[in-house]
């Protein structure tokens, strides 16, 4: 029988493997985020409800319209007239079937769900002239950025789906530290081309790059200054995220990855009903402004389920630059963040520092931080502005964090050295009403640092059962206005707790009215 059986099973997998080769698809469903009920059961909030998209029993290949596979003939135009197909129809489902598929940028449409088969493998050229300059954002403010490999602006009831990868040939885009590489990785990279700077430090993609660095370098120089004949030659400079979906409505991104951005990679801005559902991001630790995922002025929002390698900032809320994002005055709020891994990244959840426009009514839980350099990260800094209040964050599981687990800095990029302390006005930034229960780390650079501006202190934070071992230093407390820690257990090499310069602060029960000078305290 062994002779029969195994001829049955090769014509099987031959079946399988022409299957797989040509370009028919299989619809595929989903897996959904958490039901509503659970996701909305005890917020400390009230919420509308994350509308998820919808769309018809409607679908095309790619292949339908001339995509060919195996990553030697550009997809653009067939993937981008497979979505307008659907659009205009009324919508549906664009399905990428297993292959690989090379193509420039790709844009979404109201009513069309791009999905991704499972062995699906989509690489953005690395040609730049395929990405045209436009009127765009970047770290909260308006600027002008190479087009995004996936974009959608002012679109409704858009997603992408299914089991794919999507590469950003981020690598091609990205200028890179020597000193964030190994010296045999730095050598291979200068084998490949490029630019690098005077000083030998930094790397660039060509010439161009280099040129816009050191343009841009100069005193008072801004995108403006530089003509756009000049840009042109330059563009690489103007690196574009990977996902840039703006002013959309009921947009869901679910079960796909995405890696190796040319900047950050998924940023969401001025979005309503936004869903962030089992996807993958992965970016190299050493990818300049990595970040994983930038959620800008949404509202209503959910992010679970979610494995996060960056090389940045992880899981990040923003909401606009210093005035710009003060007169934008979009804040980012009702957001949902449960049940997501990060890997590696400059914070793990992070709010900031371009929080200009506010952010508000957040739920962060059941999340694990693995080797991130901060856990907790909100960061601000004197002439953004914007309030951050009712923050709720229970749950958190960290080890071999190698800054602060917990912290909160109001002088990001920047110092207080020798600087006269000014008035509060519209440019004070300020931290308030930040609850924060069961957070546990293993290895920290530190186990919690509270640095509030003396002008207008961090207000009003409280913090339950938080357990941290084997920390280098303890908790340090600076310029604070009301810090409640009970259930706090740290083992640090230094002091426990350090409190400087604040009021209103009571550690495990024993209270501190004013605090001028150092004191430490033993837990």
């Amino acid at each position: 029988m062994y002779p029969i059986l195994k001829k049955n099973l090769l014509l099987v997998l031959s079946g399988a493997w022409l299957a797989a080769a040509s370009c028919t698809t299989s619809p595929q469903t989903a897996p959904e985020a958490s039901s509503a009920d659970d996701v909305y059961k005890n917020l400390p909030f009230e919420m509308a409800a994350i509308e998820r998209p919808v769309f018809p029993d409607y679908q095309v290949s790619i292949c339908d319209f001339g995509a060919q596979n195996g990553g030697k003939s550009l997809c653009t135009e067939a993937i981008n007239e497979a979505i307008r197909s659907v659009h205009e129809r009324g919508g549906g489902t664009v399905v990428i079937p297993a292959g690989l598929w090379l193509t420039g940028p790709i844009v979404l449409q109201s009513n069309v769900n791009l999905h991704t088969e499972k062995n699906a493998l989509v690489i953005f050229s690395s040609d730049y002239n395929l990405y045209p300059i436009i009127e765009s954002s970047f770290e909260g403010r308006s600027e002008k950025r190479c087009q995004s490999p996936i974009s959608a602006l002012n679109a409704e009831n858009i997603a992408i789906t299914g089991e794919g990868v999507f590469d950003g040939s981020g690598d091609k885009w990205r200028p890179v530290k020597k000193m964030k590489m190994t010296e045999r990785q730095w050598k291979d990279l200068l084998k490949s081309g490029g630019k690098v700077d005077a000083a030998g430090k930094i790397w660039y993609p060509d010439a161009g790059a280099l040129k816009a660095s050191e343009l841009m370098a100069q005193k008072g120089a801004t995108q403006s200054s530089i003509s756009d004949a000049q840009w042109e030659e330059m563009r690489v400079w103007l690196r574009p995220v990977l996902v840039s979906i703006r002013k959309s409505k009921k947009v869901l991104l679910e079960g796909v990855t995405f890696k190796n951005s040319p900047a950050w990679c998924i940023h969401p801005l001025s979005c309503e009903s936004l869903i962030v559902n089992d996807v993958k991001v992965f970016n190299p630790w050493y990818s300049q402004n990595g970040d994983a995922l930038d959620v800008e002025s949404c509202k209503n929002v959910l992010v679970s389920n979610c494995l996060f390698d960056a090389g940045d900032d992880a899981i990040c809320l923003k909401s606009g630059r210093d005035e710009e994002g003060r007169l934008r005055g979009e804040p980012c709020e009702n957001v949902v963040v449960r049940d997501n891994v990060v890997l590696h990244g400059h914070g793990g959840f992070v709010i900031g520092s371009e929080m200009s426009g506010g952010v508000k009514n957040v739920s962060v839980s059941g999340c694990s931080f693995v080797g991130t350099d901060t856990g907790l990260r909100f960061k601000s800094a004197r002439g953004r502005g914007g309030v951050v209040e009712n923050i709720h964050i229970s749950d958190i599981n960290m080890i071999n964090i190698s800054g602060d687990a917990l912290t909160f800095d109001l002088y990001y990029m920047g110092s207080d050295a020798n600087q006269q302390i000014p008035p509060v006005d519209e440019g004070t930034p300020l931290f308030k009403d930040i609850f924060i229960s069961d957070v546990y780390c293993r290895g920290a650079g530190r186990a919690a640092g509270f640095n509030g501006l003396p002008e207008l202190p961090v207000r009003n934070i409280q913090v339950e059962n938080m357990v941290v071992t084997d920390a280098r230093t303890g908790v340090v407390i600076s310029r604070v206005d009301g810090v409640k820690m009970s259930g706090l257990d740290v083992e640090a090499d230094g002091p426990a707790v350090q409190i400087e310069n604040a009021s209103d602060v009571t550690i495990n029960g024993k209270h501190y009215d004013e605090v001028g000078a150092k004191e430490t305290l033993a837990l």
